[in-house]
């Protein structure tokens, strides 16, 4: 076997040893080998013995040695590679002129860190095209509002780096939505409906229309003026929108539009009654913000359908709609309803509670925002479904604080030791490895009985 060939193998061998405590592993070391030598491949079986023994033979130097080896026969091996692969989201379609997005949660408390997906990743094109990110408060469900997250959900999203352009509240716009159902029922393409409402779905699986769907509009009319009075109980009367009862998809036929409420809103009070479903301010909203395109979980693939019917009706422009598939994250409290009795309760000390999913237990432990910004681009919008790894976002946090973090230590469970024949026990450590300028950590243990 050529020295040259000796050489190699013994640089790859203190290589390997110097990158892993002194300790090299000759199966990695062929692998190296074999992997930037193809040449060599072809005397595998030869030289593998001669590997092993070189291996065998740098493993008993001591890391010291090894480090001062290999510094003299190709000191760039020292340096440790670091590969690093590159993730960007794919380009939007159709893009003409500005772009413009939109972030449209619920008020009923804090974001979650599901809700960071969509932030995140509007925002990343938001920023790459130069566009509008718009956040819309979606508040048509007046018994699950918390009217602190008007505020809280603004602040949650600029801790995490996004911005937004414009900011609208659903609750403001109703008589625009009353406007434009009251232009669907002139168009003959929505109809107000007093059935029953098992009876109304259970003749749309049946694709066949209700005794309402068919009225003369002036009828229809007349009934929407008294709908939008009160003049039906809640639950007997709602509005909806006429799509294909033939359609395939049984979740696409007729959809409500409008329905009846008595609870109070806690920003409107009791001035409206009449509630938009989300099929109709979403898609109007869209519309008439100007929405390019839209990014959305495919759990929303139905309502996009849905949707798409009123911007035809209307002959607008339909954004360019994504859907990404759904995450499941694991051991984690989301849900806003549970956290905000656990906090009533005194279970949780607030929403900031560690032990919950929010935002702000996010900060509260020490997650920087651009850790969670950089898991969901890695993540993407393909369609598949995913599950949340806390693994990896500790990880990726870790990559963040690393350099700026000093170096400490707790004891979980402490167990007693009594040392007899010294007084003092004195030690030191650095607080970062890589900055000594930052100085020691020192611990000083006295004998108690001195």
């Amino acid at each position: 076997m050529s020295d040259q060939i000796e050489d190699t193998i013994r640089k790859f061998a203190l290589q390997n040893a110097v990158f892993f405590k002194g300790k090299a592993n000759p199966k990695a070391v062929v692998g190296k080998i074999l992997g930037g030598c193809p040449e060599l491949r072809s005397k595998a079986a030869e030289i593998t013995p001669l590997i092993n023994q070189i291996v065998e033979e740098v493993n008993a130097m001591g890391l010291e040695a090894q480090t001062k080896a290999l510094s003299e026969m190709d000191s760039s091996m020292l340096v440790k590679e670091k590969k690093e692969r590159h993730y960007e989201l794919p380009e939007l379609k159709n893009v003409e002129g500005r772009v413009v997005m939109r972030i449209a949660p619920g008020p009923s408390g804090p974001l979650h860190i599901g809700h960071t997906r969509v932030s995140v990743l509007n925002d990343e094109y938001v920023k790459r095209y130069g566009g509008d990110l718009v956040l819309r408060f979606e508040d048509t469900n007046p018994e699950k509002i918390d009217p602190e997250a008007y505020d809280m959900i603004p602040e949650d999203l600029d801790w995490l780096g996004v911005k937004c352009n414009r900011t609208y509240i659903q609750s403001d716009r109703f008589e625009m939505y009353y406007d434009y159902t009251r232009k669907l029922l002139e168009m003959g393409k929505a109809y107000v409906c007093t059935c029953d409402a098992d009876h109304w779905r259970d003749l749309k699986e049946h694709r066949q229309a209700c005794p309402c769907h068919d009225l003369p509009v002036e009828e229809q009319l007349d009934r929407y003026d008294r709908f939008l009075a009160g003049g039906y109980e809640e639950g007997k009367a709602v509005v909806v929108v006429k799509t294909d009862l033939n359609h395939p998809n049984p979740a696409v036929r007729d959809f409500v539009a409008l329905r009846l409420v008595s609870h109070p809103h806690p920003r409107t009070g009791d001035r409206y009654v009449a509630y938009p479903m989300m099929n109709l301010s979403v898609a109007i909203d869209d519309h008439e913000m100007g929405m390019t395109h839209v990014i959305r979980g495919k759990d929303h693939l139905n309502n996009t359908l849905r949707q798409e019917y009123i911007f035809d009706y209307f002959g607008w422009k339909k954004p360019e709609y994504y859907h990404y598939g759904l995450v499941n994250i694991p051991d984690t409290v989301l849900k806003t309803s549970i956290i905000k009795g656990e906090i009533r309760d005194g279970t949780y000390s607030g929403w900031d509670d560690v032990r919950t999913g929010t935002v702000r237990a996010m900060e509260r432990r020490g997650i920087r925002p651009e850790a969670i910004r950089r898991y969901w681009v890695e993540a993407g919008m393909k369609a598949v479904d995913i599950q949340f790894s806390w693994d990896n976002l500790y990880g990726m946090n870790r990559d963040i604080i690393d350099a700026e973090s000093n170096r400490y230590f707790f004891v979980r469970d402490p167990v007693r030791y009594d040392i007899d024949g010294i007084d003092v026990i004195e030690g030191s450590a650095p607080k970062h490895p890589d900055h000594p300028e930052r100085g020691d950590r020192t611990y000083r243990l006295e004998d108690p009985r001195t």
